[in-house]
This record gives structure tokens, C-alpha cells and sequence, in this order.
């Protein structure tokens, strides 16, 4: 009985072999083979649609007459279109196809198609897509067909490995000789071993002394060092032993597909779709199939690569107008710049410390903006405005009063800087001039040496004028509002006296209120400011506007935006615009309804007819979507061509047999 078994099991391996080989070689031939074909999904798709769709649409030719449009085919003898009421379900063997972009990307539908005589439950299967786009090549993902003995064979494998891992003790107090070193401990460590029962943490270290050897000492004698070792050497060889048992591991990364199949009864077919994230310069992006067959970890096969599906990209960036936009500028010769400083005063004074609290930064920043705007090679100062304001305490006379002189003891102190500036700048200029000399010939070609004269230096003069903005009673409204330190109630309070129009009765009415010398000591002090006024003119510039035409930089950015894609950065430029470019931003991002509404508003163009023809086509109205189409056509032969690119388009081309004098 045994041996019989045995005949049995050697016969079927036999057998199994022989039919392996078999299919390798028919592989090997090419009489059987996977194949890559253009996803028949979508084909079907589109065949629904058209026949849910009316047989014939009604148009307008050149002399305004109505014309009918069928559904149509061409007939072969005659080579007329003819009307046709089905459509057969004929077998796809196109390599190309034309794709629309939307947002950005265009997705490639494919099918991978595996004939059943190549499928064996031995083998795995392994499919390996390439897409060459422009000058790069990109691996993608590969599709798996796994047959179940192999599987078995995989799964068997990772079972021994980890079979392997549990027979492995890794806890290395396991090694020890518990027993003996417990013994060990109680007679001859007694005090530590009245710890045993006590959770608390004991230092061994602490016995080494009073009994010789510590507790580390005992455990190094008392561990089996040999079972240890052999423990850790399997360990250690652990990456090995994977490799020895799993010899087909299971992948997981890289892969888009793993499927199992134990017999089947039909082609396998595998529908694969890939995002492509569209750039400049990219039209086409053809996918190339090779593939390899496995046996468990040995290589059987690698397959040829497949003649390529190519894709054409079908994208409106080519409808962008690339026309030069110019935009006109008016330039004013006087310009205004301004800026605020705050300055400490002491209580009633006028007079300028730079010892008090920032005052000396403040006032060396004002430095630096006037020296900048003195240097400047476009604008030239002709004067500066200081305006002082006060806070509310005390008299609003006396805050008027008082704030004008500060403002006046502000504009001396810089008209002061300026004039010591000018004549720090003379100096220099005249020191330079002191040690130089310029070399002359005469009309006999005698040399003479003269002293080069002092440059007058070139600081046009400056006007300052000081004002007064009396109580800064607006900026406290605006404190008092961002303030987080006053509650609601406060602030009701602080409205209420606003209400009083008498400056000096609404001071006195905040006195009364409990959080006043909140707003004294930390919200007056905000409201002592100096405002600079600098006053403008343009160097060399004599009328009062000039107006300048050049080109809108920030326009043709939003263009080239378009050609390179990014059309939703475009449309952060464009949509202002609401031109024609918008338009093609917006249907590019399949934003329909608003390119229409630019459209709507646009004179007709053939451009325009056609990107309303797409519009009308992808809401299902073929009756418009087609009148605008031939439309363009008409008036534009060269969008015959665009629209046999537009797969949106094209259904319709296809539907109603049209271009078909072209």
C-alpha cells in the first residue's frame, strides 16, 4: 500500500513537470503570451452613451439654413457616412489613444491580459508596466499572479522561519540555575537574602565587602554559558536562516496587484490605472509590458517587453493666447512716505532726552530713514511734516499748546542733525579735494599740474515744519478695543464717556472710573506720538503725471503658468483678469461653469466657439456642442485637427460622423 502511494505521488510529479515544461516552451515560441491592450472599459463606456443619446441633431450651415446631423458610419463599398441605428462590439487593437488632462494630470487606463494556458499553480506570474515619459523611463508598480501551490509554498516557509524565532530564548535570565544560586545567596549573602520578599531596590554591591563575591559574581558561575551561546548564535543567524527557509518571500512594496489563482476558466485581465502628473513639453507617454516567471525562487522565464500603448495628451494649454499684455502706469511726481516714532517726554515738557526710554533708538531710526531717502537716486525731499499728538491729561488747551512745541522742538533737533550732517559732508569733501591734483597740456604740449577744487555737496535743502494734533483721543479708542486687561464692563464704561463731546468733562468722567489708572500708566504713554511726514518729488521730473505703457510682467506670468501647467497658480494671477487665458485656466481645472461666464461676456472667436464646444460637451448637450464646433471649423480648418485630439470632441466627431469631407 505504501509503495503504491509512493508510484502515485512520483507519477503526479512526473506529470506536473512535464506539463511545466510544456508551457514554458509554448511561452518560449510566443504561441502564448500576456499581452497589454487599451482599457476596453472606457470603450464601452462611450458605446453606452452614444446610444442613450438622440440619432440626429439639427444645425446651422454658412447661409443660415437647417441641416440634420445622424448618427453615422461609413459605408464600405460606397465610402459615404451613412446613418446607423447600432454599433458592433468589435475588438479593440488600437495602440494609441488620445487622453484628456484635468487638474493638472491625465489618468492612463490599460489592461494587462494573461491567457489562461500561461497560468500555473506552481508559478508566480510578474508583471512589470514601464511608461516612458519624455526623456525619463519609470518603473511602475508590478501586478502578481500567484498561483496557490506556490503561495502554499510561500506561507510554508515564513511558518518554519517562525517556527525557527519561537525556538530561540532571548530572556537571558532563562540560562541561569535558579536553584543553586538561591542556595548560594542564602548562605552565604544572609542579609541580602532577607530582601527577597521585599520589593524595594537593593544594591548587591553594598555586600561585596562583608562576604566576598557579589550577587553578580554568583549569577556569572551559576548561567549555563553553553546553551547561552547557542541561543545567541541562532539569533545572529537569523537573517540567514530567512533567506534559507523563505525562499520566495511575499512582496508588499512596489506592488500593485497579488492575487492568487488556483485554476482558471478564462484570461485574466487586470484593468491598471496610473496618474500622470502632466508637464511642459509632454504630448505622448507610452507603457511598455515585460514580465518575468517564477518557481519558487528560481527564475523559469523573463518575458520580451510588449510593443508600447501610446497615449496622446490632449491638453488646452496649447489654446493659450500668448499675445504681449501691456497695462499703463501713471506716475506722480510728488510721492508721500510716512512713519511714526514714539518719544519719551518728561511730565510738561518739551525738551528732548535721549536718556529716556527709548528715545535714543527712535530717534536714530528717523536718522536713518532720512538719510536713506536723501541718498535715494529716484525721489527728492523737499520738506517734512512733523506732527506731535498728546495724551488726555490735563487741559486740552494746554495738551495743544504743548504738544505744538514738542512738535517744534522735534523738527529744530533734526533740522539741527541735518545742517551738521551737511557740514560733516563738506569736510569730507574738501579733504578729498586737499591732497588732489589734475594734470593739463597746453597748446605747445607743456604740462601743468593745478589743484582740483572742492565739490559742493549735493543735499537739496530741507523745509521742516511742525504741527500739533492736539489729544490722540482716536488711537485710545483703538488701545482701549485691542486692550486685554480691561473687561467688558470697562469697555462699556470707556464708550459712555466717548459719548461726551467736551474733551476735558470726558477726562475728568474716566477719572472717576476704577480702571483710569490702568489707561494712564500703560495706554497714555502709546499716545505721545511724532508722525514724519516726508514730502517727494521725482529727480528730473517736471510735469505733474506721466503715464508710461509696459509690459504686465505679473500677466504674462499667469501665461507662462498655463503652458507649464499650474493652472491653479495661474488663476491665482488670472482671475482678475477674467480674459480669455482666464478662461482656459478655469476649464482646464474643469471649472466649466465659470469659464463660461467669461466666455459668455467675450467676443466670438473661433478659439472661443471651440472651448465652448468642449463646455457643451461636457454637460451632455451635443446639440450646442456640435453647432459650436463646426462653428469653429468654419472659421479656423486647424481646429479639424485639435479636435480629433480632444477625446471630447472626438466622441462627438465619432457620433455623428462629422469632418467627414476633411
Amino acid at each position: 500500500m505504501g509503495k503504491g502511494v509512493l508510484y502515485l505521488i512520483a507519477t503526479a510529479s512526473v506529470l506536473a513537470g512535464c506539463g511545466s515544461q510544456t508551457k514554458i516552451d509554448r511561452v518560449r515560441s510566443g504561441e502564448i503570451a500576456a499581452t497589454l491592450a487599451l482599457s476596453r472599459g472606457e470603450i464601452e463606456e462611450e458605446r453606452k452613451v452614444i446610444a442613450s443619446r438622440r440619432d440626429t441633431l439639427s444645425v446651422k450651415d454658412d447661409d443660415g439654413n437647417t441641416i440634420l446631423i445622424m448618427k453615422a458610419i461609413r459605408d464600405d463599398e460606397s465610402g459615404e457616412m451613412v446613418a446607423t441605428e447600432t454599433l458592433d462590439a468589435a475588438v479593440i487593437t488600437s495602440r494609441f489613444r488620445n487622453v484628456a488632462e484635468r487638474h493638472g494630470k491625465v489618468d492612463l487606463r490599460f489592461e494587462v491580459i494573461v491567457p489562461q494556458q500561461m497560468i500555473d499553480s506552481r508559478w508566480q506570474l510578474r508583471f512589470y508596466p514601464d511608461m516612458f515619459v519624455l526623456e525619463d523611463s519609470v518603473r511602475l508598480e508590478s501586478v502578481h499572479i500567484t498561483g496557490a501551490d506556490y503561495r502554499k509554498a510561500q506561507l510554508r516557509g515564513y511558518q518554519l522561519y517562525d517556527k525557527y524565532l519561537s525556538s530561540i530564548i532571548t530572556d537571558t535570565t532563562a540560562f541561569i540555575d535558579r536553584r543553586s544560586l538561591e542556595i548560594w545567596i542564602s548562605r552565604n549573602m544572609v542579609d541580602l537574602w532577607k530582601y527577597r520578599s521585599d520589593t524595594s531596590w537593593v544594591d548587591p554591591e553594598e555586600f561585596h565587602s562583608l562576604f566576598g563575591p557579589t550577587e553578580a559574581d554568583a549569577i556569572r558561575h551559576y548561567t549555563w554559558w553553553s546553551r547561552r551561546r547557542r541561543h545567541e548564535a541562532k539569533w545572529l543567524l537569523r537573517g540567514r536562516k530567512f533567506k534559507q527557509l523563505v525562499k520566495a518571500p511575499i512582496q508588499t512594496e512596489g506592488v500593485r496587484l497579488d492575487t492568487v489563482l488556483r485554476d482558471s476558466e478564462g484570461n485574466f485581465v487586470y484593468q491598471y490605472t496610473q496618474s500622470l502628473k502632466t508637464r511642459p513639453r509632454l504630448r505622448k507617454a507610452d507603457i511598455v509590458l515585460s514580465g518575468e516567471i517564477y518557481e519558487e525562487d528560481k527564475r523559469l522565464y523573463s518575458m520580451p517587453k510588449s510593443k508600447p500603448l501610446t497615449f496622446y495628451i490632449s491638453s488646452l494649454s496649447s489654446m493659450v493666447d500668448g499675445t504681449d499684455r501691456y497695462l499703463t502706469r501713471v506716475i506722480e511726481r510728488r510721492a508721500e512716505a510716512h512713519t511714526a516714532c514714539y518719544v519719551d517726554f518728561a511730565k510738561g515738557s518739551s525738551d528732548i532726552d535721549l536718556s529716556l526710554g527709548h528715545n535714543r533708538d527712535e530717534m536714530g531710526r528717523i536718522k536713518g530713514n532720512i538719510l536713506e531717502l536723501l541718498a535715494s537716486d529716484t525721489f527728492e525731499m523737499d520738506s517734512i511734516v512733523i506732527v506731535a499728538s498728546a495724551s488726555p491729561e490735563g487741559g486740552r488747551k494746554q495738551n495743544e499748546a504743548l504738544s505744538a512745541r514738542r512738535a517744534a522742538s522735534v523738527a529744530d533737533y533734526y533740522e539741527d542733525y541735518i545742517k551738521h550732517y551737511r557740514d560733516s559732508v563738506q569736510r569730507a569733501l574738501d579733504r578729498e579735494a586737499a591732497g588732489s591734483f589734475a594734470i593739463t597740456v597746453d597748446e605747445n604740449g607743456r604740462e601743468r599740474t593745478t589743484r582740483v577744487k572742492a565739490r559742493k555737496a549735493d543735499l537739496p535743502p530741507i523745509r521742516f515744519r511742525s504741527r500739533s494734533s492736539g489729544e490722540n483721543w482716536p488711537y485710545l479708542q483703538v488701545l482701549v478695543d485691542e486692550d486685554k486687561t480691561l473687561t467688558g464692563s470697562d469697555k462699556k464704561a470707556f464708550a459712555r464717556a466717548m459719548e461726551v463731546a467736551d474733551l476735558d468733562e470726558r477726562e475728568l468722567l474716566l477719572q472717576d472710573e476704577p480702571f483710569y489708572l490702568h489707561l494712564r500708566e500703560n495706554l497714555y504713554p502709546r499716545l505721545r506720538t511724532v508722525r514724519f511726514d516726508f514730502h517727494l518729488h521725482r529727480r528730473g521730473m517736471l510735469k505733474d503725471t506721466v503715464h508710461t505703457t509696459e509690459l504686465d510682467t505679473a500677466y504674462m506670468r499667469g501665461v507662462q503658468l498655463i503652458r507649464d501647467r499650474e493652472y491653479e497658480k495661474a488663476l491665482g494671477i488670472l482671475k482678475d483678469y477674467r480674459d480669455y487665458n482666464t478662461a482656459v485656466a478655469y476649464l482646464s481645472l474643469d471649472y466649466n461653469a465659470s469659464a463660461k461666464a467669461i466666455l459668455d461676456g467675450l467676443p466670438r472667436s473661433p478659439q472661443t466657439d471651440y472651448m465652448m464646444a468642449l463646455i457643451h460637451a461636457r454637460r451632455g448637450d451635443d446639440q450646442k456642442a456640435v453647432q459650436y464646433y463646426l462653428d469653429a471649423c468654419k472659421a479656423d480648418h486647424s481646429l479639424v485637427f485639435r479636435g480629433n485630439l480632444d477625446p471630447e470632441i472626438y466622441v462627438l466627431i465619432q457620433r455623428y460622423g462629422l469632418n467627414s469631407d476633411n
